[in-house]
């Protein structure tokens, strides 16, 4: 809980290695790589008086844990954007740090913020549940990346906060604190190659993205390498001259964080599909 009293704004990612999304029904909300969008922002309020939080997307709409059904017979219940006449306890979040590294949000019905993966309609989708396997123990496990900063007492913010940009807001004596601006990483967009052409991931269809902070092809590898769970994999583009030929990239990043798009060639293929 500590970490959300003083977090204005957070993204919350999933161990799908996806993040939080409100989509733009503004009703719904799933699971998206794309971690630079509006839409994955998160205003934290926190409940006068209590260890709950609501979330509020960037639609001005609160996250809700209904007691709808996902599915009929399923044990999982919708989690969508709301905006009620009077807020309740259904949009009331209990955060539980796990170990200190990843935190479960419990709704009031005593059930998880979940996310969910596997074959349609539960791909990419979030539930609130209680897993009751052990290999979805894990669904429920979200990392907190804080975007912005609230510090409630000026006392707190003394000189080891220069570094910081301070912004008055009109309510008492809170402001809010931002952290200097930093690069959002660069948008990579990756398929895996094989004799045939590209292969479709499980979780997802067609090309994958990913957000990469690093400027080195062996940080990108091994990033990779960790997404896919192929070891020893070769980070390749296509040859402007010969689109059917594959290069590897070699040593740097392009500068600028420009967009790219990649082709990953497991080691079982070799050389094959190279130059």
């Amino acid at each position: 809980m500590e970490i959300f009293r003083k977090a204005a704004i957070v993204r919350l990612h999933s161990h799908n290695g996806k993040y939080l999304t409100a989509d733009v029904d503004q009703e719904s909300v799933h699971q998206d790589r794309r971690g630079t969008t509006k839409n994955t922002r998160w205003t934290v309020e926190i409940v006068p008086g209590s260890n709950v939080i609501r979330l509020q997307s960037c639609y001005g709409k609160y996250l809700t844990a209904s007691n709808i059904h996902f599915l009929l017979g399923a044990t999982g219940k919708k989690v969508l954007q709301t905006l009620p006449p009077k807020l309740d306890s259904s949009a009331e979040w209990e955060p539980i740090s796990d170990n200190g590294k990843h935190v479960r949000f419990k709704s009031r019905y005593g059930q998880y913020l979940r996310a969910n993966k596997g074959l349609p309609p539960w791909r990419n989708s979030i539930t609130h549940d209680i897993p009751s396997r052990t290999v979805t123990q894990d669904w429920v496990l979200w990392s907190v990346d804080v975007l912005q900063i609230r510090v409630i007492n000026d006392d707190d913010a003394d000189s080891t906060h220069s570094s910081f940009a301070f912004s008055r807001i009109e309510s008492g004596d809170s402001f809010t604190v931002s952290l200097p601006p930093k690069p959002e990483g660069r948008l990579i967009y990756y398929v895996i190659e094989d004799d045939c052409g590209s292969i479709n991931n499980d979780d997802d269809i067609g090309e994958k993205s990913l957000i990469f902070h690093g400027t080195e092809v062996t940080e990108l590898k091994k990033k990779l390498e960790e997404e896919t769970g192929i070891q020893d994999l070769t980070v390749c583009s296509r040859n402007p001259l010969n689109d059917e030929k594959l290069c590897p990239l070699q040593l740097h990043l392009p500068p600028n964080n420009a967009t790219m798009h990649i082709i990953i060639v497991p080691p079982s293929l070799g050389t094959k599909l190279l130059f």
